[in-house]
């Protein structure tokens, strides 16, 4: 896990980022004299500020980051106010749960003000926190953000330097067809399944199930993904558990290992979250039990009760996507690899007309979105590709797929680099390369749903320029690889592939 791939060590520095921007966040609460409470809510604000705003520019972040007090100002009052009414509470936690995640429909930013609501509501149970503390939870978030912003915008803003893609668009549709809307009600059933099925549990701490049954649907499209998510943060909470017990409980609580071991897990957050849920959850499992320490109230029963209500969640998440709306892998799974094939056809046209001497046709752009694409891809595919899957047929196409696909974009990567060369020039056999990855394309995406054809005039060059024959090599073995697509895209999922 912690020897995955980190391309210009960008997880590490993000991870580090969020430690320096967590404890600046705890520490100035401190030295204000709030609360152990407030200080703590201060913590996971900032927290949730860096782990949940994620848009494409620097200027955006910001403007998110500056929203979210309305959306967590409201919440937090609404929560601490309804603390001792449970049918009221209930019903305005499930409110915030499906607009949470419908607002996902506007992107990124719908997406990390969804999160940072339903969280503030999360945080008011953990905490049992009441009205009269609201001053002292409002003062704790805005330091949190404040101290946050200082951190990100001001000294260490990775984005300034590496700017980060923009995240795909969520799938499109309207009406109930659109994935956020399904999605939207599926979670609000979840989280009122686990919500009663907790409350039966305990009735101090039924929020652990809420809390579960929400974060599996988050950066979910199909049934199977969030299944496959629940599944693993059922094992990562297993071992968060196994290891608060020979960790959190022998510290009990005290402050200077306690926040020494929080940092840790805030770095392991962030550091585990894109390669691994499964690890991720282990480190938010062993902080929520450190932090529970700090409050005192740590003991194995509590830990016991922890893995039930997620287990709890789980199910509830389980029920939600395969009874209400539910979305197959096989369609969420078809859309996200049209747009990657799309995306690889943009990557190729950019490519060919800046090779053609157009200066305004940057293929760099594309090739970063289709990475963000593959990701998808192979979010949607994993249920498919699981080690538990019995679907062995349908197991061997996903893996193809993947495989198929990996080729694409590093042949487009190698495509964008030759065409980022001043020097390299472009031939006639270079346009009809370009015209049967068109072909190529059109066998795989139907005309309706891919981007306007580009043509791309031939222009008449040295037979064997190195750039020429770099981007022919490129768009010959993209060639292939698209047409090897076509067996595992367009025959039945369920039909064993013949080996070419």
């Amino acid at each position: 896990m912690f020897v995955a791939p980190d391309p210009g060590l960008v997880r590490l520095r993000v991870s580090s980022r969020a430690v320096l921007g967590v404890g600046l966040a705890v520490a100035t609460a401190e030295m204000s004299g709030l609360s152990l409470v407030a200080s703590i809510t201060g913590g996971l604000a900032a927290l949730l500020a860096l782990f949940t705003v994620g848009d494409a520019t620097v200027r955006r972040q910001a403007v998110t980051t500056g929203l979210l007090p309305l959306v967590g100002f409201p919440v937090l009052s609404l929560a601490t106010v309804l603390h001792g009414q449970p049918l009221l509470r209930a019903a305005a936690w499930l409110a915030v749960v499906f607009c949470g995640v419908y607002a996902r429909r506007w992107g990124p930013r719908g997406h990390a003000l969804g999160i940072f609501a339903f969280m503030m509501f999360f945080v008011t149970q953990f905490l049992h926190a009441l009205p009269a503390q609201l001053p002292e939870l409002y003062g704790a978030v805005a330091l949190a953000l404040t101290s946050t912003s200082v951190v990100r915008f001001g000294l260490w803003c990775i984005e300034r330097r590496t700017p980060a893609p923009a995240a795909p668009a969520p799938l499109p549709g309207r009406g109930l067809a659109r994935p956020t809307t399904r999605q939207a009600f599926q979670a609000t059933v979840a989280c009122g399944v686990a919500l009663a099925a907790g409350q039966l549990l305990s009735p101090d701490r039924w929020y652990w199930a809420v809390g579960t049954a929400w974060w599996i649907f988050v950066n979910t499209a199909s049934r199977g993904e969030t299944l496959v998510r629940g599944f693993r943060r059922v094992v990562g909470t297993v071992t968060g558990i196994a290891a608060g017990l020979l960790i959190a409980i022998p510290i009990a609580g005290a402050p200077a290992p306690t926040a020494a071991l929080v940092a840790v897990c805030v770095f392991g957050i962030f550091y585990t979250a894109a390669p691994s849920y499964s690890w991720m959850m282990f480190f938010v499992t062993v902080m929520a039990g450190l932090l529970y320490g700090l409050l005192g109230v740590l003991h194995p029963g509590l830990l016991l009760l922890r893995f039930e209500e997620t287990a709890v969640g789980a199910l509830g998440a389980a029920l939600g996507v395969a009874l209400i709306l539910p979305v197959t892998t096989h369609a969420a799974t078809d859309a996200w690899i049209r747009r990657a094939v799309q995306c690889v056809h943009g990557c190729t046209t950019a490519a060919a007309r800046r090779l053609a001497g157009d200066e305004a046709a940057d293929p760099a752009p594309l090739a970063a979105e289709l990475e963000l694409l593959l990701g998808r891809v192979r979010l949607s595919l994993a249920p498919l590709v699981h080690p538990l899957s019995p679907l062995r047929a349908r197991k061997a196409r996903a893996r193809q797929v993947i495989v198929l696909l990996d080729d694409c974009a590093r042949e487009v990567r190698g495509l964008a680099a030759v065409a980022a060369d001043p020097h390299a020039s472009h031939d006639a056999r270079l346009a009809a390369a370009c015209a049967r990855v068109e072909a190529a394309v059109h066998a795989l995406v139907p005309p309706a749903a891919r981007q306007t054809k580009a043509v791309v005039d031939s222009v008449a060059a040295p037979q064997h320029h190195p750039g020429a024959e770099a981007a022919l090599t490129h768009l010959q073995a993209l060639e292939r690889a698209l047409a090897g697509l076509d067996a595992p895209l367009r025959t039945s999922p369920r039909a064993p592939l013949v080996p070419a």
